[in-house]
């Protein structure tokens, strides 16, 4: 038997959210390297301050602009670092207790080894050079500078209120874009690899239920109806119908297509389920359910084990199809 097919896959997309009044002003804070808490109803500080007081319930309205120095109450050792973290080599994370607040707050520490941090250990904060209103824009390494060396928002990282409305004209952080990325290896079932080869040979293969005789494209190994295998490889026409379909008109990123296309189910003939596919050749608000289109593959040296081998269906022109006849796997 053929070893079954395996790749790399990345599902990745940035997601953007506003920030509100109360996690608003606090990014905003960051972009100007000053660190603002927020006061709850019980007397506390919190860094970062958050939305809805714990106790009151009620929306943080009193804001606190607080140093870049702190201490480490607890802490973590990261001794092998993954992407998106703020280093690419052992670092520690640490619950920091920010100057004159109350509730620690998750950073990372920049320090060499586990024997460079411990529990009480003051720290600073590291500004960086160019600031976005982002957690990323500072880290926390061991305060040997010492507390007077001034931090790049002035003295100790404190600046007044109203310092802060005279000298801000760039605007307030509003939205923060945090990218999201998940890495994993696929393997490909016995079926979906005999599929794919046939791709990689200008073929499209399904499978028929020996009971049902229903034939599924792409193979699914066993009948979802009649829970048999479905071992008889049946080589299946490059033409089909469109069942039903989609227009998609918003942009997003990495889109390879301009907006408007078309994403359908098409029915290749002699199969039982539709697979979905590009429609394009024609403007989208000409795609119909029952248009008969056929598979444009790519050049053959462009050809791999990929469903993208075909680039898209486009039409056949030949007369729609009878509804009766694909009514039934809508």
């Amino acid at each position: 038997m053929s070893r079954t097919l395996q790749a790399p896959v990345t599902v990745a997309f940035d997601y953007t959210r506003s920030t509100g009044p109360v996690l608003g002003r606090f990014f905003t804070g960051l972009r100007d390297a000053t660190v603002v808490g927020g006061r709850l109803s019980d007397g506390r500080v919190a860094v970062p301050p958050p939305e809805y007081d714990p106790i009151s319930h009620q929306a943080v309205t009193e804001f606190v602009e607080l140093p870049d120095t702190g201490t480490v109450t607890s802490w973590t050792w990261v001794s092998e670092p993954v992407a998106g973290q703020p280093f690419d080599r052992p670092f520690a994370y640490a619950l920091i207790t920010i100057d004159g607040a109350d509730v620690p707050w998750l950073h990372a520490v920049d320090v060499a080894s586990p024997d460079e941090i411990e529990t009480g250990m003051k720290v600073r904060a590291r500004w960086a050079e160019e600031r976005t209103g982002s957690v990323t824009d500072l880290v926390f390494e061991g305060d040997s500078v010492g507390l007077d060396t001034p931090s790049p928002s002035g003295s100790g990282g404190s600046t007044s209120a109203e310092t802060l409305v005279e000298t801000n004209t760039v605007e307030d952080v509003t939205r923060i874009v945090t990218p999201v990325s998940l890495d994993y290896h696929y393997a490909a079932s016995p079926e979906e690899s005999s599929f794919f080869r046939g791709l990689a040979e200008g073929r499209i293969l399904g499978q028929r239920c020996p009971k049902c005789q229903k034939v599924y494209v792409p193979p699914r190994g066993a009948c979802p109806t009649d829970g048999v295998p479905t071992a008889e490889e049946i080589e299946l026409s490059h033409v089909g119908t469109v069942t039903t379909f989609c227009v998609v008109n918003v942009p997003f990123l990495g889109q390879k297509i301009k907006p408007p296309y078309v994403s359908a189910y098409v029915l290749l003939d002699g199969a039982d389920i539709a697979l979905q596919h590009l429609i394009l050749d024609i403007p989208a608000d000409e795609v119909r359910m029952g248009m008969r289109v056929k598979a444009v593959w790519r050049p053959r040296d462009e050809w791999v084990t990929s469903i993208e081998n075909i680039s898209h269906f486009a039409p056949t022109d030949e007369p729609d199809a009878d509804f009766d006849s694909y009514k039934h796997h809508l």
